[in-house]
């Protein structure tokens, strides 16, 4: 069996806001298998990014255990602390905010290259750094190399924070709304590239999105898992994730996503919700999250005990939804 390259276990996160503390995640339970991507989608304020961080190292938790490899990351110290650091990296949404605009492109690609000791002498450090451009189809690197983020358009400074987050040879990359500030004729574009680095580095991509239909394209052979409030309600295979959404909250955002062919988008079914207004995080409905909202609510079922993730009859999700049968145990 393979062990996960990471994994969350009752993972919770809160922070303080004017003296009042907000559960922004509660109770994530997630695996992230090598070579595997796996995309985060929900609404804004569900959690996704701050899991993201936390999956990255960034953010510690606040309750719950993360295992990278199968070990506590509490436990890694020392050179193994170093090497943790550099197998879990992240891209962020706003590449221009992530680039330092002083330094030219070869200078922000050599940093961490030279910080670990990656490269021997300049002229191994010179071949790294096309070598990274080529990679990510900065080409020819000899027109890129020595400019500023400025000078560089959206879609090209992304391609250099990918390109940066390579240099230390991760496992592991978290892609947070990687493509939402890039025009959207160059999107497929990048996400081509980052499936192909996938399948050449062997690389694991948890994959962050609030647009499910992104992340039916990027991740169909992967998994989807949909937060809401900041729990997992759904998490499973991209094809019955889409195909057969099982939580209600699911099937709302598969029914929001807009068809190429007006016959579908015509007789899509459209799902009325209860109420449009998200609940505050610091007004956090009883029982399930979704209940103010929901279609199928029961009153005494889905506002009573805060469903778990449970396998369902007949499907490969695991779904957080005390209308669904669960699946027989054994």
């Amino acid at each position: 069996m393979t062990t996960p390259l990471i994994e969350l276990r009752g993972v919770g996160r809160t922070f303080e806001a004017n003296g009042v503390l907000l559960p922004v995640l509660q109770d994530i339970d997630l695996q992230v298998n090598p070579n595997e991507i796996l995309c985060l989608v929900g609404e804004s304020g569900c959690g996704k990014t701050t899991t993201g961080k936390i999956v990255a190292g960034l953010l510690g938790q606040t309750s719950g255990e993360v295992l990278v490899n199968g070990r506590p990351r509490e436990s890694y110290t020392g050179a193994e602390k170093t090497l943790l650091r550099r197998q879990l990296q992240i891209v962020h949404q706003d590449p221009f905010a992530s680039l330092n605009p002083a330094h030219t492109i070869g200078q922000i690609l050599s940093f961490p290259l030279q910080r670990h000791g990656l490269v021997k002498d300049r002229a191994d450090l010179r071949r790294r750094i096309w070598e990274l451009l080529t990679l990510v189809d900065l080409t020819p690197p000899g027109d890129i190399v020595n400019k500023y983020p400025h000078q560089l358009s959206g879609g090209q400074r992304q391609r250099v924070s990918i390109a940066r987050a390579l240099t230390v040879q991760p496992k592991l990359i978290v892609a947070d709304e990687a493509v939402s500030m890039v025009d959207v004729s160059i999107r497929v574009s990048i996400l081509k590239t980052l499936h192909r680095l996938k399948d050449e580095l062997g690389l694991a991509i948890v994959f962050i999105t609030h647009d499910l239909a992104l992340a039916k394209y990027f991740a169909w052979e992967g998994r989807i898992g949909v937060m809401y409030l900041g729990r997992m309600v759904e998490i499973g295979p991209t094809p019955d994730m889409i195909m057969h959404p099982q939580h209600p909250y699911t099937r709302a955002l598969m029914a929001a996503v807009p068809e190429a062919d007006p016959d579908i988008t015509r007789n899509k079914q459209h799902i009325a919700l209860r109420s449009d207004d998200i609940p505050r995080l610091s007004e956090i409905p009883r029982g399930c999250a979704f209940h103010p909202r929901c279609p199928q609510f029961k009153a005494g079922v889905c506002d009573g005990d805060v469903p778990l993730l449970m396998p369902v009859q007949g499907v490969t999700q695991t779904v957080a939804c005390a209308n669904l049968s669960p699946h027989p145990v054994g």
